[in-house]
């Protein structure tokens, strides 16, 4: 298995299926409902910010353009994809594998030392554990449920289930360079998606770790673990949640050198890789480990891997 500990979010290639070839193509045919329509253009993207992950290709900063294009306004919910699940009786692939990764916080007691006996502890992510029946219905275990949480979003979706999703509603996920544009909701070269200071006057504007990762969260935010979808002051663009709250899939491939040379037109990333993309940090980002809820901050996983803190969103085609 292939770890990635590249983030807040562990992962590994649980699927021995050959890779894909390049499957992007535009999509106009899903309802427009809860979209916001982003008029595109040229954006100045990536960042040279000296408080950036080098490592991860956030620079340099590059003239980009996209056409227009709708963006959901919130990822998915749990309630938005067990409509999807109850519809086609789709398998993800948490379910399918049968397991998941779990923060440990949020574990049971009893659970969590069991799970300490067996080794279910990830080495080097200390704080995830190997969950089995953990998905997106038990988001937390087998014994777990989504009460109270139908307008959070959903988790413990792959990459793969993300793209199920979107083709089940006439969708697409968005290219990297259309979420970050997105993102930015019409700001240029902000550090944030609302601006420069983390808390402007004090107040927090994204559902991030506040405390002393990973052992305690003091939630000043309001969140220990995911929060509404519909939670904290939209973008400029009328986006919620484009920084914390989940890591959201996008469509590309990753490479940390490949867009510097790369097309600048509706760029999709490169057309090999065993990892995709993944935008906007979670609520595990903390600026001691994980300051990845920086508007060009970036990160990937294998397209198969789950955790309880990645989600998604829809892109279409206008």
């Amino acid at each position: 298995m292939e770890e990635n500990k590249s983030c807040c979010a562990p992962g590994e290639k649980r699927c021995s299926c050959p890779p894909k070839p390049d499957e992007f193509r535009r999509v106009r045919s899903g309802a427009i409902e809860g979209m916001v329509r982003l008029d595109g253009g040229e954006f100045l993207m990536g960042t040279n910010d000296p408080v950036g992950f080098v490592a991860d290709g956030e620079g340099p900063i590059r003239e980009v353009m996209v056409d227009p294009f709708y963006m959901d306004e919130t990822s998915v919910t749990n309630a938005e994809f067990g409509r999807f699940i109850k519809e086609t009786g789709y398998e993800t692939d948490a379910q399918k594998f049968g397991y998941s990764y779990v923060f440990h916080l949020f574990l049971d007691p009893v659970l969590k030392r069991n799970l300490l006996a067996l080794g279910r502890q990830l080495l080097g992510l200390e704080w995830w554990f190997h969950v089995e029946g953990a998905d997106w219905d038990h988001p937390e275990g087998p014994e777990t449920n989504l009460n109270n949480r139908a307008d959070h979003p959903v988790v413990h979706v792959s990459w793969r289930d993300a793209q199920a999703y979107c083709e089940w509603a006439g969708k697409r996920l968005p290219t990297e360079a259309e979420f970050e544009y997105a993102a930015r909701g019409g700001l240029v070269q902000k550090r944030y998606v609302w601006g420069d200071e983390l808390t402007p006057g004090g107040k927090h504007m994204c559902n991030i770790w506040q405390g002393n990762f990973p052992e305690i969260n003091t939630e000043e935010d309001g969140y220990v673990g995911t929060a509404p979808a519909r939670s904290f002051e939209p973008n400029g663009f009328g986006l919620y949640n484009m920084a914390g709250n989940v890591w959201e899939w996008v469509f590309d491939r990753w490479s940390p050198n490949f867009h510097v040379n790369g097309p600048r037109i509706n760029p999709i990333g490169p057309p090999v890789g065993e990892r995709r993309v993944t935008r906007g940090g979670s609520y595990l980002c903390h600026y001691s480990y994980c300051n990845r809820y920086r508007v060009a901050a970036r990160t990937a996983n294998t397209p198969d891997s789950s955790t309880g803190n990645t989600g998604f969103r829809c892109a279409r085609d206008i």
